[in-house]
């Protein structure tokens, strides 16, 4: 394999990709060889993990890259990465002289945008991370659910219910992070739940019982047969009293002996 990035037999390519909509909003994008030495990483970036190298350098070693890396020109000569910063990394591990690139004449906006979608489109992310990621593709860039789907290959409805994973309270993400619960459908019945108190008690549960995604499903739908509360009402012309028990069975005596404990608080309060 040559220094160049590319093996001897293979030009460069770039498949169909949803940079190419983004870039003909400015002109057509421009794919060549750059020297690894005038490239930049993006210092404006989120950071994030890059990982472990270990397997894109040796497949880099063998096939050169083969999914051009996405930047911009800076002005001076030099160019700013967009997007593949991994094998840019790996590259200079290798030993690169060269690498192939799309050349792009983008906007900051369109910068971020890239990088936010190319993120999404990772293996490795959490339900969490790529729920937080779908609400700034909505939030940020005007997103409907269909066009996340088509840019991410998802389905709509898997999107939206990512989506209802971004709105559950900080403290219960964190819960579920403290927990280890990495399961999207685990996820989904937690999210499902009405109250914080309720989410609470089912996080501690999993945790506890090591309990799946079937088992959290089965103890929801029995949760959800179980017996109301019972609720004694009085309705008179100048007013309504509700009184709401623990239990679901309730004999008239307890009524009765509930509302003389009430009448008795209300005579020592007067």
């Amino acid at each position: 394999m040559s220094k160049r990035g590319l093996p001897a037999n293979l030009r460069l390519r770039h498949d169909l990709h949803f940079v190419e909509q983004l870039a003909s909003r400015t002109g057509a994008p421009i794919g060549r060889m750059i020297p690894i030495d005038r490239l930049d990483l993006n210092l404006e970036q989120p950071r994030v993990e890059i990982g472990d190298l270990s397997d894109l350098v040796a497949s880099i070693r063998e096939k050169g890259i083969l999914e051009p890396l996405l930047v911009r020109p800076k002005g001076d000569g030099r160019f700013m990465i967009i997007s593949g910063e991994r094998r840019y990394r790996a590259a200079l591990i290798v030993g690169l002289r060269e690498v192939p690139c799309i050349e792009m004449d983008v906007d900051d906006q369109a910068v971020a945008e890239i990088n936010l979608i190319e993120n999404l489109q990772r293996k490795d992310l959490t339900p969490f991370e790529e729920a937080q990621g779908f609400k700034m593709l909505v939030e940020r860039f005007g997103y409907t659910h269909e066009e996340i789907a088509r840019k991410i290959g998802k389905s709509r409805s898997s999107v939206t219910e990512t989506l209802a994973l971004a709105e559950m309270p900080e403290e219960i993400k964190e819960l579920c992070r403290r927990a280890d619960i990495q399961s999207k459908s685990v996820l989904l019945q937690i999210a499902r739940l009405r109250d914080v108190e309720q989410m609470r008690a089912l996080i501690e549960r999993i945790r506890r019982e090591g309990l799946r995604r079937d088992d959290v499903r089965r103890q929801k739908r029995a949760a959800q047969k179980r017996p109301r509360p019972f609720v004694y009402r009085y309705r008179a012309a100048e007013f309504r009293l509700e009184v709401r028990f623990k239990k679901a069975e309730v004999t008239p005596g307890e009524v009765a002996e509930c509302l003389r404990r009430v009448a008795e608080e209300i005579e020592r309060a007067v």
